[in-house]
């Protein structure tokens, strides 16, 4: 049982490379199950890392875990698309657009967080995929931090992630965590990927910008 178990945590590229690619619809909307999917590859590969990226994957964790009681709900219903909760929870008042209030859960907020820390992922994954043997992965991680998720982060949090950016493996060592073979085989499958993530990432937030959701509390 203990190795299924390991197994089951253990990441795998391709993994995500499916999930996204089942993300839109034909009408390019992101179904939420295989974004809820995509992510739960994505918190294995931070947590594959050790404990370092664990002020990220242990809200990831929890804001995944939300989204998935949302979908699994009495009105799951309405959670099938981001587009479709977008609507349902924008017609009930059921997002604090302002400040926090009483929907510090809702399926609009919570998506939101993941939202930005996959643009993190997907800067870091693209610097990792274009960079050479010698890059340094602190330098490439802290660059797609500070153009991404920095901006969300107070002072303190932004210090404690610089300090454990200073802390990551080699680019050798991220490659082999991938679980696809040779470091040629995980560069390719990242140039698949990393397209995939952002097209999901543009589609979420224009949406989010047309309902001026980008700035929820």
């Amino acid at each position: 049982m203990a190795d299924s178990a390991s197994e089951e945590q253990k990441f795998c590229l391709k993994e995500v490379l499916d999930a996204f690619r089942l993300c839109l619809s034909e009408n390019r909307e992101v179904y939420l199950q295989h974004y809820v999917s995509g992510w739960r590859g994505l918190i294995k590969f931070l947590n594959s890392l050790g404990s370092v990226f664990g002020f990220i994957s242990k809200d990831a964790v929890t804001k995944v875990q939300i989204l998935v009681q949302l979908l699994h709900g009495d009105t799951g219903a309405q959670y099938v698309t981001v587009q479709s909760m977008v609507k349902y929870e924008l017609e009930k008042e059921l997002v604090d657009r302002v400040k926090r209030g009483n929907h510090q859960e809702s399926g609009c907020r919570t998506l939101l967080r993941l939202h930005r820390a996959l643009r993190w992922l997907e800067l870091f994954l693209d610097r990792l995929r274009t960079s050479g043997d010698d890059g340094k992965t602190s330098v490439m991680c802290a660059d797609a931090y500070n153009e991404s998720l920095a901006q969300h982060h107070p002072w303190v949090v932004r210090k404690a992630a610089g300090m454990a950016f200073c802390l990551l493996p080699g680019r050798q060592a991220f490659l082999e965590v991938m679980n696809v073979g040779s470091p040629e085989q995980v560069v390719a499958m990242l140039g698949e990927a990393i397209p995939l993530i952002s097209e999901v990432y543009q589609v979420t937030e224009a949406l989010y910008a047309q309902h001026n959701l980008l700035d929820l509390p």
